[in-house]
């Protein structure tokens, strides 16, 4: 359907919102976005999502010297990768740190790493980080594989993958340079080992090491399109991503995951993610931590 249809069946809309608001954004605009949305990404806009989208997407009118939404709406139906791209950019949600949900990291050092080092004799460990953001997450990753393993970790072939829809975010994690706000509850004896100060031009921010870099291969990846790796996966952290998706998607996606998981592998999800009543091809056995069983 055009856009141009659409909008013609808005219903009218509250004057005080249109004159409060820097660009017509109509309830059509909102429905078309949020259907756009759903169809490129998964994920799901509810209704009060609105003034977010509107926060978000008013940045990219403004660079296209647009002055309407149903403008932009026209601008995107046309297929304009280049702003799709800026589009999802701005849409999706990129909120992470260092050593997010601490009790993940503590198992995977603690628990499973050794677990692994006593049972994997092909010495290969495969990690993927499914929606990395900015990085924070697989270089915390790394930083516990180099922890936990030591000198043992020359003779292992490890690989991080960290993915994410939005380039601008992998951009930044590819570089692997931080203010140094994000760092600061690190502990003393990481950050001593692990990160470097920078100065002059850079003062201010912060760059990860070379080691925990040569670990690590960002990569674009749309969770609901085609996955070129074959895997399989040891483990996979997919933490507070699953949040965004409907129920019949978790579903697909935890399926998804499964196939990419050798038997007792594990996955992660985030705090407030759960797989009750959509797949049962895993156990819980730790808090947001779960084990394919088949």
């Amino acid at each position: 359907m055009a856009v141009s249809n659409v909008t013609s069946m808005t219903l009218p809309e509250p004057q005080q919102e249109l004159a409060s608001r820097e660009f017509c954004f109509t309830s059509a605009d909102f429905r078309f976005i949020r259907n756009l949305v759903e169809q490129r990404t998964g994920i799901v806009l509810s209704d009060n999502k609105r003034d977010l989208v509107y926060g978000r997407l008013s940045r990219r009118l403004r660079e296209l010297k647009l002055t309407r939404f149903d403008e932009y709406c026209e601008l995107l139906q046309g297929g304009h990768d280049e702003e799709m791209v800026n589009f999802v950019n701005a849409i999706t949600t990129n909120l992470t740190s260092f050593f997010r949900e601490e009790h993940h990291f503590e198992y995977l050092g603690k628990t499973l790493l050794p677990m692994l080092m006593k049972t994997k004799t092909d010495h290969r460990l495969r990690i993927w980080s499914a929606g990395c953001s900015t990085g924070e997450e697989p270089y915390s990753i790394a930083m516990v594989l180099n922890e936990a393993m030591g000198t043992a970790l020359d003779s292992w072939d490890v690989r991080i993958l960290a993915t994410d829809l939005d380039t601008k975010v992998l951009a930044k994690g590819r570089s692997g340079i931080y203010e140094q706000s994000r760092v600061e509850g690190m502990s003393r004896s990481r950050l001593k080992r692990w990160v470097k100060k920078g100065s002059g031009d850079n003062a201010g921010l912060v760059q990860m090491s070379p080691e925990l870099k040569a670990l690590i291969t960002f990569r674009q990846l749309n969770l609901m399109e085609g996955w070129p790796m074959s895997g399989p996966f040891d483990l996979i952290f997919c933490r507070n991503v699953v949040i965004y998706f409907n129920k019949p998607t978790q579903q697909i996606l935890f399926d998804r995951y499964a196939n990419m998981l050798p038997d007792e592998g594990h996955l992660f999800l985030g705090h407030s993610e759960t797989m009750f009543q959509k797949t049962d091809r895993y156990e819980l056995i730790g808090h947001t931590i779960y084990r394919k069983i088949r």
